[in-house]
């Protein structure tokens, strides 16, 4: 029986995390780089495949398709779509930071590592900003059903953001309040905040359909930056893409506060194939060695 990939749903966001993003190098080396991915990934690592390596292995995944590039008045997203993502997940760093070159390694010559983002925890689940996230997201039986497909898979949207934390910090407490749509401090949903709220703007039950999706964000600092990777899994992209596009203003005109104080530098979107028998159900990809 087909299960879902376990770091897709586990809860609490785990201490520490590395996101791992690969392009495609050598073709004819993927099929043994996927035997040995299939080897190394456990119930502490997430593994998603996007449409550049999906289209080169010449087959199709339903509702697998590239980021968008989605912009509005005020807001860019931009798509650095990649051939494979991997995001291992612990307590450790130093564990975490071995287990990455483990995969670099396993994965070469056939994939090259292009991006590497840390993610840790924040308090019990904040953003920098000192405000929680993920307070919405469904959990039990309404988790499963926003996240996973009848075979267990999932599709992971992945947005790198970039705080200007000096800029939020310098604004009155009532307008940074306004911006995120909660009061700081109690973490209340504020009925008096403007329609550019990022809560308005996100409300899931408040999309024709509605759209529910499992964050499960992380902020990451570097180099003296610093802002949140943003996860988000769902049975298809489509909740994501509609929030997306109301947040940029493509809806209605209005643009996301959330845009004011802060800048996505990447996006993309991946495919978490379920688990069959302890190990990834790579048999969508039509690769003989997993039949």
């Amino acid at each position: 029986m087909s299960q879902y990939q376990p770091g897709i749903l586990a809860a609490p966001v785990p201490l520490q995390a590395r996101h791992l993003f690969f392009s495609v190098e050598s073709l004819a080396a993927v099929p043994a780089a996927l035997d040995a991915l299939v080897q190394l990934a456990d119930s502490a690592a997430v593994v998603g495949f996007g449409e550049p390596l999906v289209n080169a292995l010449g087959v199709h995944i339903d509702g697998l398709r590239p980021f968008p590039a989605v912009s509005g008045p005020g807001a860019h997203n931009p798509s650095t779509q990649q051939a494979l993502w991997v995001w291992l997940h612990g307590v450790d760093r130093g564990e975490l930071l071995l287990r990455s070159r483990a995969f670099e390694k396993a994965l070469a010559p056939a994939f090259r590592l292009v991006q590497m983002t840390e993610g840790f925890r924040y308090k019990t689940g904040f953003d920098l900003t000192d405000y929680e996230d993920g307070t919405e997201n469904p959990h039990d039986d309404a988790a499963v059903e926003a996240a996973l497909t009848d075979s267990g898979a999932s599709f992971a949207a992945i947005q790198q953001w970039q705080h200007d934390l000096d800029g939020f910090a310098a604004l009155p407490a009532q307008e940074r309040d306004h911006i995120i749509g909660r009061r700081h401090g109690d973490n209340e949903e504020l009925d008096d905040a403007p329609a550019s709220a990022h809560t308005k703007r996100t409300a899931q039950e408040s999309f024709t359909p509605e759209a529910f999706v499992v964050r499960r964000s992380m902020p990451w600092a570097e180099n003296g930056q610093a802002g949140l990777m943003f996860l988000a899994f769902g049975h298809s992209f489509d909740a994501f893409e509609a929030q997306l596009r109301r947040m940029s203003g493509l809806e209605d005109g209005i643009v996301d506060g959330l845009y004011r104080i802060s800048t996505p530098l990447t996006g993309g979107y991946y495919w978490c194939p379920p688990i069959k028998d302890g190990h990834l159900d790579l048999s969508a990809l039509a690769l003989a060695s997993h039949r």
